[in-house]
């Protein structure tokens, strides 16, 4: 199949998947579209499909993830440092979805651990325990242990916020 045809069907199949996931993990829509497309342009570039392309676009999203979000940090700071002491703060979650429980689950997922975090968010949109292992540099036998824990974490920050 020419590599056009194939980018097509990628793109259809795996924009959705892609997109979600990196919303979750951003919780700004507009930055999870940005950098879904960005991981698809640069595929488009490379003008060939690695072995898994799939797992190929997790990863690259994620390293434009982290750069944003280094430069985010790196902007705030500076911004901090310039400014009248004021107080800066995150976007609410309530710009992502107005849902109480939905802001509490995003809250609850900023506590836990970057890898934790992206572990239980990709196994959510339904990447197996090798696509989780190769997108995070894992060795896939211990992401069953891993996701074990990180569900863990997760369910005692979540529960401890609602006093359960």
């Amino acid at each position: 199949m020419p590599f056009d045809e194939a980018f097509v069907q990628l793109f259809d199949a795996q924009f959705p998947r892609l997109f979600r996931y990196l919303d979750r993990l951003s919780g700004e829509p507009d930055l999870a579209a940005d950098l879904a497309q960005e991981a698809f342009i640069r595929l488009y570039r490379r003008g060939a499909m690695p072995e898994t392309p799939e797992l190929w676009l997790v990863t690259v999203a994620l390293n434009l993830f982290r750069n944003a979000r280094s430069t985010k940090t790196r902007r705030l700071r500076l911004l901090v440092r310039w400014s009248e002491p004021a107080r800066i703060t995150e976007p609410s979650p309530k710009d992502i979805d107005d849902s109480d429980t939905a802001a509490q689950v995003r809250a609850a997922l900023g506590t836990l651990e970057e890898r934790d975090r992206e572990m239980l968010l990709l196994r959510a949109e339904g990447y197996s325990y090798r696509e989780i292992a190769t997108a995070l540099k894992l060795n896939e036998a211990s992401v069953g242990t891993l996701l074990a824990r990180a569900r863990q974490a997760f369910r005692q920050v979540y529960e401890g916020s609602h006093g359960s």
